[in-house]
């Protein structure tokens, strides 16, 4: 790890914000791109409360050049976003769309040309929407597909870009997505959560395998995943078992197999793990190293057992000081949360690759927005990042959610 500098944080520390292709690049056709599954689902009656779409969002595929300046006006040595995979396959396989490459060759050279660091995310939940037609996540082939856009992404770029995240939050793509239908593709099926799940991850280990091929020597390759710190809504047994098995199926099922090649025995019976889903070599494939692991985190969630006992977790709604979206804001579990993962899974580097709060804006009279709350939960929350540095937690760089706001 490298050096703690007088601020607390390691010398070289990346200081970024961070984005996602559908919540702000727009042009959801343009230049050959492909239909993807938020396209479907924002265009759904009833699916988004006030009926908006990322069809404009922040403009950022015309603008791109403004935003880079935006980041360099703040200081950014870092900039995590994502590759729209239709825009680079607009049938998820196939023929390449050699001008969405050409968009984010143009976004990386400016990016480095303003002394930014590129991270990039691949899987940013757009799927290809005639990749949906052909079973989605439930279809194991699209794990291979992944690869296929893998390939096509190192190929144009890896030769500038150090730095690749193979999939964003694969728990909520899961849950969103498959189980509650509140994200694309808004399907509402318990029975799809392992299934789905385990082609996440096998499509991140193939994208590992790949990218392993296609890039420089000293790449980092890792996985972005959502933490919140769980902990029991009482000292009662049966809460503390609740809080366990939630953390099974939420955070340690996305990790274990990562980082162990196996998932987890009491989240397996809980879920109902098929024998058959599995292949011979995929757990292995699931398990090539990596060199990171990204965290988002935004709150805690206190659970207890619900009616049918310590295998019905429940989530209790959270009170007191909220964000908008109705998060707790709470930075010590950031610093929990971050001394578990390195604690039980030592991966060899650690970056917060997205943790922020969203308030209403209010502007004074001089036309300045005011942002109190806001500074002060990334205040708190560095704090509690700092404080696990100090700890030996080998965190090296922290991504503000988000560089501005958009589509969510």
């Amino acid at each position: 790890m490298a050096a703690v500098t007088e601020t607390g944080f390691p010398d070289g520390f990346a200081w970024g914000a961070a984005t996602a292709a559908y919540q702000i690049e727009g042009a959801p056709r343009e230049d050959g791109k492909g239909e993807s599954i938020w396209d479907r689902y924002s265009h759904t009656p009833g699916a988004i409360e006030d009926g908006s779409t990322g069809d404009i969002a922040c403009d950022h595929y015309h603008r791109w050049q403004e935003d880079l300046d935006l980041m360099a006006s703040l200081n950014l040595n870092a900039y995590r976003f994502s590759i729209a995979w239709s825009r680079v396959l607009p049938e998820g396989h196939g023929a390449i769309n050699q001008a969405g490459l050409d968009f984010y060759e143009r976004l990386v050279e400016g990016l480095l040309a303003r002394g930014i660091t590129p991270f990039v995310t691949l899987y940013h939940w757009d799927l290809p929407q005639a990749l949906q037609d052909a079973g989605g996540w439930e279809n194991r082939d699209t794990a291979y597909w992944f690869g296929d856009f893998a390939e096509a992404c190192a190929q144009r770029l890896a030769d500038r870009v150090g730095h690749w995240i193979t999939l964003n939050e694969p728990q909520v793509v899961v849950y969103g997505g498959y189980v509650n239908g509140d994200k694309a593709p808004g399907k509402r099926d318990r029975s799809l959560i392992v299934p789905v799940a385990h082609h996440l991850l096998l499509a991140h280990g193939i994208a590992v395998q790949v990218l392993r091929v296609e890039t420089v020597p000293g790449t980092q390759i890792g996985l972005t995943v959502n933490q919140s710190y769980l902990e029991p809504a009482t000292d009662r047994e049966d809460d503390a078992a609740a809080t366990r098995l939630l953390d099974g199926k939420w955070h340690r099922w996305f990790l274990d197999p990562v980082f162990n090649g196996a998932y987890p025995e009491d989240a397996a019976e809980a879920l109902g793990m098929p024998e058959s889903l599995v292949r011979m070599g995929e757990l292995e494939t699931i398990n090539n190293p990596i060199d990171f692991v990204g965290v988002n985190y935004y709150t805690r969630n206190r659970v207890r057992a619900g009616s049918g006992g310590p295998t019905d977790p429940q989530v209790v709604p959270p009170s007191g000081r909220l964000t908008t979206m109705g998060n707790e804001p709470f930075p010590q579990g950031l610093a929990n949360v971050l001394r578990r993962l390195h604690e039980d899974y030592q991966p060899l580097r650690i970056y917060i690759t997205e943790n922020g709060a969203a308030y209403p804006d209010t502007v004074d009279e001089r036309g300045a927005v005011q942002d109190a709350e806001r500074l002060r939960y990334l205040r708190e929350h560095l704090l509690a990042a700092r404080g696990a540095i100090a700890e030996g937690v080998p965190l090296e760089g922290y991504f503000a959610w988000s560089l501005m706001d958009n589509f969510e």
